[in-house]
């Protein structure tokens, strides 16, 4: 049975997710075969497997660092939060309907269930497992039956690192508090505390971790830096400070000649979509929160969103929509993606009340009439562009790898409307009118083609050079793994995390 070490936070956004991924690359450079988990997550953010089940991108994220393909096994339950009504719950991949206070004790025994023989299955194959904890570590009011954090240490007997923020303050209270306030056969389990996201000095901190050893009587592993590494986030809690990182970081070396407008919902999902964008020299990334019409920009992006009807609704509400309509009438170009796309339709209509039935007028801006559905189409896909048209016409025919769809609803073309991409098995899908796009799409602007269609298009429609070199993606990540790996060997003593390994082995 593999070895298996677990990193909780004291809160959520502590960095868990980065420092497993950074431990995953670091067993993989040592010549382990190792793999992440996550018996339970929460969010929006979603990656299909190759075989179409859905699962945390954060853990897709860490088994490509680990070098192994995701497995829904690394992740087998996911909650999405439905307002107002509890969490769409998948198990394994697929969806099987919402869970709340009142059947919360018929369906946790199922997931606990499910979350036992992933982890085990697993077991069986690697060397090493690492798993990440959800949320805060003592979360009291959860700790019945709880099937995450210190609930699913014990179920297996992991050690656990835990992990403090110091960026925002009260780090000392976080792990003290943290460390104390759990179960004594709860704490006993942390054999380690890691500072994390330090900024300044590293030396003016040594008193900082003597008094941690000293209150907590436990090791601190290590502080590690604020390390400037692009990773796809679990969520989006940091969205709009990420991008704003992003395009400070990446692109000082240049002058940003290409405006890309990310329309901020409140329900955003799958932000990743447009990250990839954020890489580009020459190219500048900003969420956009209200409207501002002093500001121009060259594409408009409108992304996924969970509630495509109240967001649809907030945009209108707040003036978005009628700036997104009048800069379409101007021809700037606009491309919305998964409930961004049908945002831009005619009409969402919603008989089975996945929002709150009815149905609403969307921006008018495609041809389209979308009806929401309770069952969820989950795929993955590698379709073609058609010939298309308008300002992105250097887009035509381009090949979209690494992408994948997740989404509720049917949606219909009217007035003879034009498709935008045809899959492989000759199905078509999109819509496109003018400079403005629709797609279902996730991971449209991943693939290197696309990028470099994109940005040509957009350089020749501004009479400027984009003079930006297209990295591929896949090499962009691994790099950054890379980077990521060694900001962690250098922050935190690594062979005392072996032999935490160690001492956790346990057969099950």
């Amino acid at each position: 049975m593999a070895k298996v070490i677990m990193v909780q936070g004291t809160m959520s956004n502590v960095g868990k997710s980065l420092l497993v991924t950074a431990l995953c690359r670091v067993f993989r450079q040592d010549g382990h075969r190792v793999a992440p988990f996550k018996s339970q997550s929460l969010g929006l953010n979603s990656f299909v497997t190759n075989d179409g089940f859905e699962m945390g991108r954060a853990q897709a994220v860490q088994a490509e660092a680990a070098g192994i393909r995701p497995d829904i096994r690394m992740n087998p339950v996911i909650l999405k939060p439905i307002y107002g009504q509890g969490s769409q719950v998948f198990l394994l991949g697929k969806e099987i309907g919402t869970i709340n206070k009142a059947n919360s004790n018929e369906i946790k025994p199922k997931l606990k269930s499910a979350i036992l023989d992933s982890y085990n299955s697993l077991a069986k194959e690697f060397d090493i497992i690492v798993i990440e904890g959800t949320g805060g570590a003592a979360e009291l009011n959860l700790a019945e039956d709880n099937l995450t954090n210190m609930g699913m240490a014990k179920m297996v007997n992991a050690p656990v690192i835990l992990v403090g923020d110091i960026e925002r303050g009260g780090l000392f209270a976080q792990l003290f508090g943290t460390v104390k306030i759990l179960p004594t056969d709860e704490s006993d389990l942390i054999k380690g505390l890691i500072v994390n996201k330090f900024h300044g000095d590293m030396s003016l901190f040594t008193s900082g971790v003597n008094i941690l050893e000293n209150i907590c009587s436990k090791p601190v592993l290590g502080v590690v830096p604020f390390l400037k590494v692009d990773i796809d986030d679990e969520d989006v809690l940091d969205v709009n400070n990420k991008h704003a990182f992003n395009n400070q970081h990446y692109q000082k070396d240049y002058d940003a000649v290409i405006d890309v407008a990310v329309i901020s919902v409140p329900h955003i999902s799958n932000s990743t979509d447009f990250s990839v964008l954020s890489r580009l020299g020459g190219v500048d990334v900003r969420i956009v929160k209200e409207p501002n019409k002093s500001k121009k920009p060259d594409i408009i992006i409108i992304p996924g969103t969970s509630r495509p009807i109240y967001d649809l609704l907030y945009l209108r509400e707040n003036g978005t929509e009628a700036e997104i309509k009048r800069l379409a009438t101007g021809g700037t170009p606009i491309i919305g993606i998964g409930g961004g796309y049908q945002i831009l339709g005619q009409q969402i209509i919603d008989s089975d009340c996945l929002e709150n039935g009815g149905s609403v007028r969307g921006m008018e801006l495609l041809p389209i009439i979308t009806e929401l559905i309770p069952n969820k189409h989950i795929s993955q896909a590698c379709p073609t562009t058609l010939e298309v048209g308008g300002i992105l016409g250097a887009l035509s025919n381009t090949l979209l790898r690494g992408s994948y769809e997740i989404y509720h609803g049917v949606t219909t073309l009217k007035n003879n409307a034009k498709y935008l991409l045809k899959n492989p098995d000759g199905s078509l899908e999109g819509c496109q009118l003018g400079n403005v796009y629709g797609t279902y799409l996730h991971g449209f602007f991943d693939s290197e083609e696309c990028r470099s269609g994109l940005l040509s298009a957009l350089s020749a429609s501004k009479k400027v050079l984009s003079g930006t070199n297209i990295l591929s993606n896949e090499l962009y990540r691994e790099k950054n793994y890379d980077i990521l790996a060694q900001g962690i060997r250098n922050a935190l003593d690594i062979r005392s995390i072996y032999n935490i390994l160690e001492s956790g082995k346990i057969a099950i």
